[in-house]
């Protein structure tokens, strides 16, 4: 048939629709001109010219203004042009005159969305749930926005919701297997993977979160052979192949990641990911020529990517080659994004060839041309405490700070140098200015709770903020180590010890926390294992002023 008929019928048959159900507006129907223009919208949405369907549905809209569905597709329409704004303010003014109309209230929860203004999106979808409970759209995507703004239990509540009303909702037991994931709760992520993976088998995301999971739970073993099993049915997905070598590589299982790469590379032999991790196997595994003649390759092939170039500068660099390392990393250019971290590696081998002014005068020099690499400042800093030189240490990182006042790692360093310069007042100050910028901030929170636990002054505060720096990075050994002092500080032994033993497992080589372990043995009386501690804390720390008299005085008592 002639397209031009069709859409004459296609107009006609939108116009009686519309014109003979008045239901679909409301009580009354709206006038001809206003259906007319809506058709015309429609087929130009349907011809993707989402510019002429703006202003057949805005001439639509300006003969039935209160028509929540012209809104509607108006809106859908401003959003197709990339106007979300101009989407939103169609859907609130129309909003006004119809407040519970479904279509208009999923249309600004999705628009809310996607601007991040996750409050005012939850009350537009929860309003399309007060008048349909079952709408699977609304509580689908208000899990998202509940996942979105870290409202973990609602999300899942939303999820398990639309998994009952559809059980083999797929995106939904996917996203609640996401939700687990941030929170951690592998097991409850491993349980959601496989019911999305009985759902849709060949979901590949879904397959590489659980070999993850798997892989978090130190389940390796059924990571690989999840990957495996995928492969033995899809041996093409050369995606799924990519993620078992790198699981191989994590391993270090060298062999078998380099037969799973090289099994990539003969069905796609310039694939720049596979030959890029093959180049860092031989790195890892000490094949440093292997891996400077593959850098090679990839640098002749593509010598604007200077990952190339730094990468085999790695290389040289683990063989020990430092002159051929040097040459390379000066060849980046400061246009390039890896120029900060190339002369911060620069930096790092002149200082092992015991040439530090020179590594300090190189960086005086890139933090002129490269002035928003914060790096470049923490570093050249670190040098210059090394050559006792702190008050220039102090200078460049206040340099950095002027031009990047946001930066917290300028802030901690620091705060860390105005404690080794015995300014204990200023350098909590530092650290609470960078808690300003960010609140979570682990290492600052342990930093100010340690130097207060071992002044023995604001337990109180200093117990609160160690614990929220190991909700933040659970496992640390050092914040373990400060909780733990921390109660040896408030007579709490018997947690002091359960603590620092915990941190002394964890870091058996440090001799501060042994020391520690030790001062908590011989305050609960426990003076063999105070002494066996000691020891080794002086084996650690053989300059250690107090421990020698520790040990030496322990026996006597």
């Amino acid at each position: 048939m002639n397209p031009l008929w069709m859409r004459i019928i296609c107009i006609a048959g939108i116009m009686t629709l519309l014109c003979g159900c008045p239901e679909i507006y409301g009580k009354s129907a709206p006038s001809h001109l206003a259906t007319y223009h809506y058709s015309l919208g429609v087929l130009q949405m349907l011809d993707e010219n989402p510019g002429e369907a703006v202003k057949e549905f805005e001439k639509a809209l300006h003969h039935d203004p209160t028509a929540p569905d012209i809104a509607t597709e108006l809106a859908a329409a401003y959003v197709e042009k990339g106007e979300s704004s101009k989407a939103i303010a169609v859907c609130e003014r129309a909003l006004k005159v119809n407040p519970e109309h479904v279509g208009l209230n999923l249309m600004l929860g999705g628009l809310y969305m996607n601007a991040k203004n996750y409050p005012r999106a939850i009350t537009h979808y929860q309003t399309v749930i007060r008048q349909d409970a079952k709408n699977i759209s609304a509580c689908f995507y208000l899990g998202i926005v509940y996942g979105e703004s870290r409202q973990y239990p609602e999300a899942i509540g939303m999820f398990e919701k639309v998994l009952l009303l559809d059980p083999h909702h797929l995106m939904a037991a996917y996203y609640q297997a996401k939700i687990y994931m941030d929170m951690k709760n592998y097991e409850g992520a491993e349980r959601m993977l496989k019911k999305t993976l009985s759902i849709g088998p060949n979901f590949e995301s879904a397959l590489i979160d659980l070999a993850l999971v798997y892989e978090k739970q130190q389940k390796t073993a059924m990571a690989i052979d999840t990957f495996k099993d995928y492969l033995s049915l899809h041996p093409e997905k050369l995606s799924v192949r990519i993620k078992l070598g790198e699981m191989y590589l994590r391993e270090k299982r060298y062999d078998e990641a380099e037969k799973e790469f090289h099994k990539i590379l003969r069905l796609d032999p310039e694939n720049r990911e596979v030959l890029l991790a093959l180049s860092l196997l031989y790195i890892d595994s000490g094949r440093y020529d292997q891996a400077i003649e593959a850098f090679e390759k990839l640098i002749k092939k593509f010598p604007a990517d200077y990952r190339y170039s730094y990468l085999q500068a790695t290389a040289y660099e683990e063989k020990k080659a430092y002159a051929q390392a040097v040459i390379i990393l000066m060849k980046i250019p400061a246009n390039s994004d890896l120029y900060g971290s190339a002369q911060i590696r620069l930096a790092m081998i002149l200082k092992k060839e015991g040439k530090t002014r020179e590594a300090i005068a190189n960086l005086e020099k890139a933090v002129k041309v490269k002035r928003e690499v914060p790096g470049l400042y923490v570093i050249l800093s670190s040098l210059y405490e090394e050559e006792k030189d702190l008050p220039g240490a102090e200078r460049i990182l206040k340099e950095g700070m002027l031009l990047l006042p946001q930066n917290v790692d300028l802030y901690y360093s620091l705060g860390v140098l105005y404690e080794k310069t015995d300014r204990f007042e200023e350098s909590i100050q530092q650290m609470r200015a960078l808690l300003k910028i960010d609140p979570d901030h682990a290492d600052a929170l342990n930093f100010i709770g340690y130097s207060y636990a071992d002044r023995g002054i604001n337990l109180g505060e200093a117990e609160k903020m160690i614990q929220k720096a190991l909700q933040l990075k659970p496992g640390n050994g050092y914040m373990i180590d400060s909780l733990g002092w921390t109660y040896f500080k408030q007579n709490r032994i018997d947690l002091a010890i359960q603590y620092l033993k915990e941190a002394s497992s964890l870091l058996p080589n440090d001799g501060t926390v042994a020391e520690h372990l030790g001062d908590a043995y011989l305050k609960a009386g426990r003076r063999q294992e105070a002494l066996e501690s000691y020891q080794r804390a002086l084996k650690f720390n053989p300059a250690s002023r107090s421990l020698p008299k520790k040990v030496a005085d322990l026996p006597k008592k």
